[in-house]
Parts: C-alpha cells; sequence; structure tokens
C-alpha cells in the first residue's frame, strides 16, 4: 500500500521504470502529447494514479519553455467586478496544472506598457486575460503579439482578431434598462455613466439612448453625469441630479458600485425609492439583491466571462487538443426587475 510519505517521493522516472518506458514517454502522456500508443498511455496513466505521482510544474514549464501561470491584467475600479472575474476564471482552472496570477495596472500611468511587458518578461506566463479597459488598448495588444505572447480580451465592441475574444452585450443589456423605465412611465430619466476611456460607457449610454428613443423619449445632456464607477462617484453625480424640484424620477447607473451610490445620495435628500426615485443597476453584483429595496438590474455574468475566456485562452494551448473559435463569444444580458422600480408618482396619483 502507497502511503502520503511515498506518494510525496514518486518521481517521473519511478514512474517510466514501473511502467517500462522512457521518461519522455510519461512526459507525453502526462501531458496529452501525440506519439504514444494507446495501451501505452492507459498503462502509464494506471501506474501515475496507483502510486499518486503529480507533476512538478517547475519541471514541465521547463520542458515547455513556457510557464502555466494565467495573468489576469486589470485596471477596472470596481473591486467586485475583479472578484467576480477571478471567481469565474479559478472555476474554469479547476483541476488543471494552470494557475492565476493578478496585475492591476493604470492605464493613465505614463509607463504602464512597459510596466505589464516588465511583468510578462518576468514570469513568462502561458497567457494573459485582459478586461475594460486594459482589452480596449489595441496598441498595448500588439505589443504582446510581437512578443507571442497569448491573450484573450473581454469586451463590449468588436476588436481586432475576435477569435481570442468575449464580447459583451453591454448596449443591448442598457437598451432593456431604458425599455424597462419607459414602460413603467417615466419620461424624465437620468443616466450616471463610466469614465469616457471606457468603450463599455459609450456602448451602455448608446444603447440607453437607444431604448428611450424607441419611446420617443430623449437622453438629456443635463440628465446625463459622467461618474467613475465607484461609489463615490454615484452619490456625488446623484446628489447633483437630485438637486432643485426639476429632478429626475428615474436614475440608470453605468454599473451598481454607482447605484448603490445613487441609493445613498437619494435618502440623504429625503427620497423614498422607489415611491420618488427609481433605480437602474448594470452588472448584478450580490450587493444590490441585500440591499433594501433590493436594486433591479441589467443582469451582466461577470463570473461566466472569467470562466469563457480561461477556457479560451487554455484552448489556444495545443496540448489541450481543443480548437479556438473563428468569432468572438457573445453573451446576451438580461434585466432582473426587483423592487427598486415602480411607476413615478404623477402617474401613480392619477394625474
Amino acid at each position: 500500500m502507497t502511503t502520503q510519505r511515498d506518494k510525496d517521493t514518486i518521481t517521473i522516472n519511478d514512474v517510466a521504470r514501473l511502467a517500462g518506458v522512457s521518461k519522455k514517454t510519461v512526459s507525453r502522456v502526462i501531458n496529452n502529447a501525440s506519439g504514444v500508443s494507446d495501451k501505452t498511455r492507459l498503462e502509464v496513466k494506471r501506474i501515475v494514479k496507483e502510486t499518486g505521482f503529480v507533476p512538478n510544474p517547475q519541471a514541465q514549464a521547463l520542458a515547455f519553455r513556457r510557464s502555466f501561470l494565467i495573468g489576469l491584467i486589470y485596471d477596472n475600479p470596481s473591486p467586485q467586478y475583479i472578484v467576480n472575474i477571478q471567481r469565474g476564471i479559478l472555476d474554469a482552472l479547476k483541476g488543471t496544472r494552470y494557475q492565476l496570477v493578478l496585475r492591476p495596472c493604470n492605464r493613465t500611468d505614463s509607463d504602464y506598457h512597459d510596466q505589464v511587458l516588465s511583468f510578462v518578461q518576468q514570469h513568462n506566463p502561458f497567457g494573459l486575460i485582459f478586461v475594460p479597459s486594459v482589452s480596449e488598448d489595441l496598441e498595448l495588444s500588439a505589443k504582446l503579439k510581437d512578443r507571442n505572447c497569448h491573450f484573450v480580451r473581454i469586451a463590449s465592441v468588436d476588436l481586432n482578431d475576435p477569435a481570442h475574444q468575449i464580447k459583451t452585450a453591454d448596449a443591448q443589456g442598457a437598451r432593456l434598462a431604458a425599455r424597462h423605465l419607459a414602460e413603467l412611465g417615466h419620461s424624465r430619466i437620468a443616466h450616471i455613466h463610466g469614465p469616457e476611456l471606457f468603450m463599455s460607457t459609450h456602448e451602455r449610454r448608446a444603447g440607453f439612448k437607444a431604448g428611450l428613443e424607441e419611446f420617443g423619449l430623449k437622453l438629456e445632456p443635463k440628465l446625463t453625469l459622467e461618474g467613475a464607477y465607484t461609489f463615490d462617484s454615484g452619490v456625488d453625480c446623484a446628489a447633483s441630479l437630485l438637486r432643485g424640484p426639476n429632478r429626475p424620477t428615474a436614475i440608470f447607473a453605468g454599473n451598481d458600485e454607482m447605484a448603490v451610490g445613487v441609493y445613498f445620495a437619494a435618502r440623504e435628500a429625503g427620497l423614498r425609492i422607489p415611491q420618488d426615485l427609481s433605480v437602474v443597476g448594470f452588472d448584478d453584483t450580490p450587493i444590490v439583491s441585500r440591499i433594501s429595496p433590493p436594486m433591479t438590474v441589467v443582469r451582466s455574468p461577470i463570473r461566466e466571462f472569467g470562466g469563457y475566456a480561461a477556457q479560451l485562452l487554455m484552448s489556444s494551448d495545443k496540448l489541450e487538443a481543443a480548437d479556438a473559435p473563428t468569432e468572438p463569444q457573445s453573451v446576451q444580458l438580461n434585466m432582473v426587475v426587483r423592487e427598486s422600480t415602480s411607476a413615478p408618482n404623477n402617474l401613480k396619483n392619477g394625474s
């Protein structure tokens, strides 16, 4: 009987000796490479299982001249977004030889390209996953391609090399939010959008505007403010919108962080949600179903995005025996109606 201590000392040479094959053959079987007969492959796998042999990831990395690290490169200011992306990636990596390493950055730094390239040089990752707005930086992508670095991008618009992209339908999701508020009878509707640097900002604003136009409504410039995809910016923008007598009856925030900030500003102004103000968020992060009242949102399956991106990245490895797709993998969004939206007061009162 093989004990845990025995398993810890089993080497690839032991497996090769017990199987009566070469060390190179064992390596091929472990890494699903070709050039090994079915009979030999089954025998090596049996011995690996019986002995509890675990391949050394450093040795594998040396053999293939690359590590099994997958880097997540991000500059997104929403902590919950990044946590959900991480969880999705880790879901996909479970049971594989790959490990996740994080690299935050700031696109406004003058040397941010150099920072990312230095990270790649130091860690020699198997590949990278980019989220907005880093995913939308075509110059950085070109530099990484020149260095033969694999990557997958999550973005709301079509990018070059679409086979290595997860496309999020942000405009379609925002259109749903506009339809929902218009169908409730709102006509004076404000929008707090994200930073102009993010393409998702433009997609969500354009989709929301198009949804309002379906009902003969316009997105008024004075009711459209730029936030930073953060709670504090949501508070500040909402406080500005809610000053004065001619305030909006509904606010659509470009992400949940800012939408929660709208809640705070509304209560500071003595307004009730949804009786005095309807609020719609975007993402459906855990907090929005736990606050009072639970928030109506456009659900964006962020965790799934991370999982899809990791799967797509791993499929670029020939050892994984998977073919990369020929066009972007697109994911549709949907509305989750909860208790933060209702008809405006003038309609409730029959006026």
